[in-house]
């Protein structure tokens, strides 16, 4: 067995022809040039965390005063008197009658409360994905998807209502329902928002946005919030070439 010192050259290190090549490049310490320091994972503090992903007056100013308004009503419904709180969401409901009276003021005032008020998962869901998605593609045009997915998907289910009990399929009473809240626009808003984050937070978004429409549709205890809220979803990844900045890369 040869020893080969570890100066030395051997067969394998040569170039063709036998010839030895070069040695490779070694980097010498450059006096009076400082080393550069190691790199270190910067640590986010919680308070800069949560300026990140909730709503701040400045860099989310749709989704920060919108959701103080949710935030009031929401109070408002838990505190306040029962009787004319229940009286306030019958004057809000979007059902088919108040649509054909007056469509403007029922869209507008229904948005306004939380169905389930402090405790509902969508006022959770309305703070970070609206803030995540008003980010991305400024308050105007976070507004206008929010707007849309309540708006068409109100339509789209309380329409078929008003004529079926037009053709005598429901009775009268259908006209008349408790029905609303932000669902459908926070569903469309995810919608917008699993387009615009990259993979895999995309597709993660959407498959769970996509389950609680699946879980909706199965237990269909609200036949028209069920089929209202795969119809938003679908609007708002509708929405995503009229809402994506091609000059910029997703965000994740």
């Amino acid at each position: 067995m040869t020893v080969v010192d570890p100066g030395e050259r051997t067969t394998e290190d040569a170039a063709p022809g036998g010839m030895p090549g070069p040695l490779p490049a070694q980097r010498e310490p450059v006096e009076g040039v400082p080393a550069p320091p190691p790199r270190t994972r910067r640590r986010i503090s919680p308070l800069a965390w949560a300026r990140r992903v909730l709503p701040t007056p400045t860099g989310t100013p749709f989704t920060f005063v919108y959701g103080l308004v949710l935030l009031g009503t929401a109070l408002y419904a838990d505190l306040g008197d029962e009787a004319t709180v229940n009286q306030l969401l019958r004057d809000s409901s979007t059902d088919a009658a108040h649509l054909a009276d007056q469509p403007l003021v029922v869209l507008v005032a229904s948005a306004l409360w939380v169905a389930g008020g402090l405790y509902s998962l969508y006022g959770l869901f309305f703070a970070l994905v609206l803030s995540a998605l008003e980010r991305r593609i400024g308050p105007a045009r976070a507004a206008g998807v929010f707007l849309l997915g309540h708006v068409l998907a109100t339509l789209a289910t309380e329409l078929p209502v008003a004529g079926a009990v037009a053709a005598g399929r429901l009775p009268e009473a259908s006209l008349h329902r408790l029905d609303y809240g932000i669902s459908f626009g926070v569903m469309a808003c995810i919608g917008a928002l699993s387009g615009l984050l990259r993979r895999p937070a995309g597709w993660t978004l959407l498959g769970f946005a996509a389950l609680m429409c699946a879980q909706d549709l199965i237990d269909f205890a609200d036949p028209l919030a069920s089929w209202g809220h795969p119809i938003a979803l679908l609007t708002g990844m509708a929405c995503g070439p009229f809402i994506r900045d091609t000059r910029r890369p997703p965000e994740a």
